[in-house]
């Protein structure tokens, strides 16, 4: 058990391990039981995080070729579907090269715009590394020059993959292997939300009566980009975006303005205010709506406009309203959304404002308020504040 913790407020959250550490470890435990052909117990793994693990390997089966064992996932006090499976991993020697695959139960990639492309197994880029530069580490340590090729599966991934949205997202046949720093911090609600409002009432303290809002770090790298001086001033709500501006308004800001990603923000195209998936989705539905309301006819258009809900991201479904000369009108439709969801929320007690951004198209859209609220946040802070 991992013994790592976290606070949020005044709870002690213990950390665990994501899916991709713990393909690697199996990997790694694998590779050195068939070259070195004696059985191992437990594994050590360095997460990219810097946290090293120490997993139980499980379930070991070894013949003359290959080798597979397991390790169970941990998910410390992150409340998850995949917590406490066994992801496996069978490695076998070849001629050359690492070659990574996915086996029972992890997804197959089916459609554009996610970290695989169509048709490879749902292992993200991180845990490929992780797992290759794992395997190579104990081919080095026994001086073998060969090749091995590791077949990653979970026996349970095709019912687990039923309890989430990975079919939504285009992902079938079982569940992804994840993780960008191999450990998964756990994210209590309650707790999240009281350090939101905690920051904001710190900024309140400072004197500020403007509020920069960033949902993650994709908004981070987002302001670092754009508007560089008000990275460690900006708070960030994550999916809460409802609490946290409910926060500001009982702590008396005057201007709020949210900066976030497309595949969060245009849900508050329909007034949804939680952007985690597990509570809605609705992208695609708001692109629909907005591309009919911004002048959508004849059979030609009507025809790709169907195509958006089998859209697995948002940049792929303005690719199709580009494509049908409805991009821009599509997207002022929904800004004037967003705005008026936004107004509606704060009953005119503080005026609001949005940014959305995707990796593809940079700036997609920003309401009408948003060159005004940029303007008195930078006078309010400005480039020379603390």
């Amino acid at each position: 058990m991992l013994e790592e913790y976290i606070y949020h407020g005044k709870q002690r959250l213990r950390c665990g391990y994501t899916t991709g550490s713990c393909a690697a470890a199996a990997a790694k435990a694998a590779a050195e039981m068939l070259l070195a052909g004696s059985i191992l117990r437990r594994v050590e793994l360095m997460t990219p995080k810097g946290i090293l693990i120490s997993p139980d390997v499980r379930d070991i089966s070894v013949n003359e070729n290959s080798v597979c064992c397991a390790v169970q996932k941990d998910g410390g006090d992150d409340p998850d579907v995949t917590n406490g499976i066994l992801v496996y991993a069978r490695v076998e020697k070849i001629s050359q090269g690492i070659e990574i695959e996915g086996g029972e139960g992890v997804g197959r990639v089916t459609a554009d715009g996610l970290d695989q492309p169509v048709g490879a197994a749902a292992i993200n880029s991180v845990p490929r590394k992780m797992i290759s530069s794992s395997v190579r580490e104990i081919c080095k340590k026994y001086g073998y020059r060969g090749g091995i090729r590791i077949t990653i599966s979970i026996p349970d991934g095709v019912e687990i993959a039923a309890k989430t949205y990975n079919p939504r997202m285009g992902i079938e046949g079982g569940i992804s292997i994840i993780g960008t720093t191999g450990i998964v911090e756990p994210m209590s609600s309650a707790a999240l939300i009281e350090t939101i409002r905690t920051e904001l009432r710190m900024r309140r303290a400072e004197g500020k009566s403007s509020l920069l809002l960033t949902i993650g770090n994709y908004s981070k790298s987002f302001l670092a980009r754009q508007i560089p001086f008000m990275l460690d001033k900006s708070v960030t709500c994550s999916n809460f975006i409802g609490e946290a501006i409910d926060g500001a308004i009982e702590y008396g800001f005057e201007r709020i303005l949210i900066i976030g990603h497309a595949g969060k923000l245009v849900k508050l195209g329909a007034g949804i205010m939680n952007t985690h998936s597990s509570q809605a989705d609705g992208r695609m539905d708001v692109l629909v709506t907005c591309a009919v309301l911004a002048g959508a006819e004849g059979s030609e258009q009507m025809s790709e406009i169907r195509k958006i809900p089998e859209c697995v991201t948002v940049d792929a479904a303005l690719n199709v309203l580009d494509t049908i000369g409805l991009g821009e009108q599509t997207v002022q439709i929904l800004m004037k959304r967003v705005q008026y969801y936004l107004d509606a929320k704060v009953k005119g007690q503080a005026e609001t404002g949005a940014i959305i951004f995707s990796d593809k198209f940079g700036i997609v859209g920003k309401t009408e308020t948003v060159d005004r609220l940029i303007e008195k946040i930078t006078e309010e802070y400005g480039k020379s504040d603390g």
